[in-house]
């Protein structure tokens, strides 16, 4: 970590971008700085103002849990950069924060650009939560499925008494085994950041519970993403459609963007087009 990114760094950063009038302090013609001083800061945080000195020159590197929440409030730090500050400190952020199944506008929008690309958002729980017509024509209809069965990780990984399906027809997975592994890694790190989300909670507790497949790759500890694979479609009208699935990870609200494409110009490409023109016509 270099000096610029350092805890004792970022402190103060974050300690001089804060006027006094920001904090509810009265203004004082004779200040060294534009920002919070030492002993504002200290104050504001309950702490003494030896040991917030010793922070920001490095002295002091591993805080209390109540010394960096302390901190975090008398910052006004924002969620992202709460969860930063812990992290600086070696601690894991609090999991206040539920897992969310908001698309923002922005998202939105990139979503809209990507055209009649077959594309599917999932929250970090895998939970379908949005999809366009063009996936909907090349993977099947995620509306004739329930809401609460459209979860991406149950599908995958079965759960006897609890149904799940994200694809209406068979889908090949070119490396099924890593593919799983994948997912199984990236739920992993969706449980250290929202420890507290109930429904997460409950579908690791189903997937730990119901399905030996994924309890033993939970056990090797693995932490990471699901990024990409190699798939086919087996679409009952078309015949088979070979697929680049490609994950994208968009906001902080770690959802998970599902794009499908061929190369311009294939024939896969070609078939992608003619679903999706014929799922078209028959709902006009």
């Amino acid at each position: 970590m270099t000096d610029q990114t350092s805890l004792a760094a970022t402190l103060r950063v974050w300690r001089e971008r804060l006027t006094p009038d920001q904090v509810g302090l009265p203004f004082r013609a004779a200040r060294r700085t534009a920002g919070l001083r030492r002993e504002d800061l200290a104050e504001r945080a309950g702490l003494s103002v030896d040991y917030v000195t010793r922070l920001e020159q490095g002295r002091a590197t591993a805080p209390s849990g109540q010394a960096v929440a302390a901190l975090a409030g008398a910052l006004q730090l924002s969620a992202a950069e709460r969860d930063h500050l812990y992290r600086l400190t070696g601690l894991r952020p609090p999991g206040d924060r539920p897992v969310s199944d908001r698309i923002t506008p922005g998202v939105q929008r990139l979503l809209t650009r990507l055209g009649d690309v077959p594309v599917s958002v999932f929250a970090a729980d895998w939970q379908q939560v949005w999809w366009n017509d063009s996936w909907a024509a090349l993977i099947g209809d995620p509306a004739e499925v329930a809401p609460e069965e459209r979860n991406f990780a149950t599908s995958r990984f079965p759960v006897p008494g609890f149904p799940a399906r994200v694809e209406a027809w068979p889908v090949q997975v070119a490396d099924l085994n890593a593919s799983k592994r994948g997912l199984v890694a990236d739920l992993r790190r969706a449980s250290a950041r929202y420890p507290g989300d109930a429904r997460l909670s409950g579908l690791l507790q189903r997937l730990l519970g119901g399905n030996p497949d994924f309890a033993r790759m939970w056990r090797s500890g693995a932490v990471g993403e699901h990024s990409e694979d190699r798939k086919v479609v087996e679409h009952p009208v078309v015949g088979h459609v070979h697929v680049d699935c490609d994950v994208l990870t968009a906001g902080d609200a770690d959802l998970r963007i599902v794009a499908l494409t061929a190369e311009a110009g294939s024939i896969d490409a070609r078939l992608i087009e003619q679903v999706r023109r014929a799922v078209r016509t028959v709902t006009k």
